[in-house]
């Protein structure tokens, strides 16, 4: 169940992956240059309110965390934020096959 349900987040973060590539692109293709929207700014857009409390709870508890970890991963475009975690989701929850020569 715990695999499934990992495959399940893995693909939608990269089917989501896929949409921030291609809007990106179609933004960049529209500006005749290239132009990525950062992680940071795609969570500011779809919820300010719980960006604001999560960048609080983590300067307040672990302020090292957010300055070498999070903030870095949040200026990285959203598309490879996405495809990156929906890769890592997917690699998690992979059914592993059986080798023939096992014994069970």
């Amino acid at each position: 169940m715990i695999r499934f349900l990992l495959r399940f987040t893995g693909f939608w973060l990269l089917a989501g992956g896929f949409v921030a590539l291609i809007v990106d692109g179609t933004r960049s293709i529209a500006a005749s240059a290239l132009a990525f929207t950062s992680a940071g700014d795609a969570w500011f857009a779809l919820s300010p309110g719980s960006l604001e409390r999560a960048e609080a709870s983590a300067r307040s508890g672990m302020p090292t965390l957010w300055n070498s970890v999070l903030l870095p991963a949040l200026s990285l475009p959203a598309f490879a934020l996405l495809l990156l975690l929906g890769l890592i989701f997917m690699g998690i929850g992979r059914v592993r096959e059986r080798s023939r020569f096992e014994i069970s």
